[in-house]
């Protein structure tokens, strides 16, 4: 079987009692950066093999994970941070298993959009997850003008280094709409900056954003 195992998405304490047991007894654990995991294997003494699963090299390896899986071998995978399967690799080798009849277990724990959401103030109630937003300028101006008619709230996921750009955006597109900023989540700098686009620009001024950043849309 395939466990999905859910990992903190800044402070090492916000992991499960269950899932450092999994990781711990897993035949080996699948990593999208091994350096990262090997920091939170170090944490809790978790001595396992780690394999690199990522974006580049998950074609060419999901045939022989199949086939180990069909073995009889318990397989973990985790993502940089948070819940795999979510904006990363970790959702082909899913499907993957699903399709060859795997057993595919949730290891439930953090996720960066879920958390940024019950913290945001928005409602909670009805939403969608969008996931990144693209690098092209035009197809993110497509997305909010999308969003511009939706009722319910958005969460997005941006880089540091477009931030400004994409507030700029959502500052000609949607003026009106409420937002929050969530970034470095559970970390010593966690913050969330909150009111309309150009208010959160003007609030962000020019200090160089850093971290994750979690966008929440009303």
């Amino acid at each position: 079987m395939l466990f999905v195992v859910s990992t903190p998405i800044g402070n090492l304490e916000d992991i499960t009692l269950r899932a450092i047991r999994i990781l711990k007894e897993s035949d080996y654990v699948l990593a999208e950066d091994t350096r990262r995991t090997l920091k939170l294997f170090g944490h809790y003494k978790i001595r396992n093999k780690l394999i690199s699963y990522n974006d580049i090299n998950k074609k060419k390896k999901t045939p022989s994970l199949i086939k180990d899986l069909k073995s009889g071998k318990k397989i973990s995978i985790v993502s940089d941070s948070g819940t795999p399967g979510i904006s990363d690799p970790g959702f082909y080798l899913i499907r993957e298993c699903v399709r060859n009849n795997i057993r595919v277990v949730p290891i439930p724990g953090a996720t960066a959009a879920i958390s940024a959401l019950v913290s945001s103030g928005l409602p909670t109630d009805n939403f969608t997850f969008y996931g990144f937003l693209p690098k092209s300028k035009t197809k993110i101006k497509e997305i909010l003008h999308m969003i511009k008619e939706k009722k319910e709230t958005i969460i997005l996921y941006e880089s540091p280094y477009r931030i400004m750009k994409t507030l700029s955006l959502m500052s000609e597109i949607i003026p009106n709409k409420e937002i929050v900023i969530a970034r470095e989540l559970t970390k010593r700098f966690e913050e969330f900056i909150r009111g309309k686009p150009r208010d959160v620009l003007n609030k962000v001024g020019n200090r160089k954003m850093k971290g994750e950043i979690t966008l929440i849309i009303k």
